[in-house]
């Protein structure tokens, strides 16, 4: 149970996290830069502490996988922070972020190493 619980926070809180990293994207504007940062910053300390908890209830180690995956993560809460300091390469931005959430779920689906 414990196991499904700390898939599902995870799950939420990264689908959450890529949808407020997004918004900041789409729309940099200073008065919504306190929420959004706020959110992204608990969203990713969700998905931080949940994805850890499944690795040690799963006894998998430290796999090379879940290094990838864990930058991953690190780029993807840091971009909603530079979505208002850059605000000129939201494009780039926009692009990183696909991918580094194209490259995560690749990582945990496939496991290549």
């Amino acid at each position: 149970m414990a196991y499904q619980l700390f898939q599902i926070i995870h799950l939420f809180s990264v689908i959450t996290l890529a949808g407020v990293t997004f918004a900041a994207l789409a729309a940099p504007r200073p008065e919504g830069r306190r929420f959004s940062l706020m959110c992204s910053g608990i969203l990713a300390l969700l998905a931080f502490v949940s994805g850890f908890g499944m690795a040690g209830l799963a006894h998998i180690g430290f796999p090379g996988w879940l290094i990838v995956k864990l930058a991953c993560w690190l780029g993807l809460a840091a971009v909603t922070g530079l979505a208002y300091r850059r605000p000129g390469q939201v494009k780039s931005l926009t692009a990183i972020t696909a991918l580094a959430i194209f490259i995560a779920v690749g990582m945990v689906v496939l496991k290549p190493f």
